[in-house]
């Protein structure tokens, strides 16, 4: 599958717009975000050696991903942003800005990849 930005904002869009509230108001859709982000580093923190509390769920990443990316594109269609757009511009940014910010990998040496937990199924 694969999935744009534009089929994604329309995809929030058409599920927000059944509603009559629609999106919320962009303070709360900034808690919304600041509480996402919290559940992502406690995600994290239980992934990197925090133990869970008793009873509590350790979460799952990719969820709390997507939840913050639903919150983001929830903020950027009640604006009118066009989040493609934007992206397109923040990578030229860094690229152009980090360009020689880190040391490259060199096509001769051998790929080197780190053992990443298995997605919770």
């Amino acid at each position: 599958m694969s999935l744009t930005f534009e089929d994604a904002s329309a995809r929030v869009d058409a599920y927000i717009s059944q509603f009559r509230e629609g999106y919320f108001p962009p303070l709360l859709m900034l808690a919304r975000l600041t509480e996402e982000t919290g559940e992502i580093a406690r995600v994290i923190a239980h992934e990197n050696g925090k133990t869970p509390k008793p009873g509590e769920d350790p979460g799952d990443l990719e969820m709390e991903l997507a939840d913050l990316l639903f919150v983001t594109i929830c903020m950027a269609n009640e604006r009118g942003l066009n989040l493609e757009r934007g992206f397109e511009r923040m990578m030229a940014k860094v690229e152009k800005r980090d360009a020689t910010r880190w040391t490259r990998k060199d096509a001769s040496e051998p790929e080197t990849t780190e053992q990443k937990p298995e997605a919770a199924q």
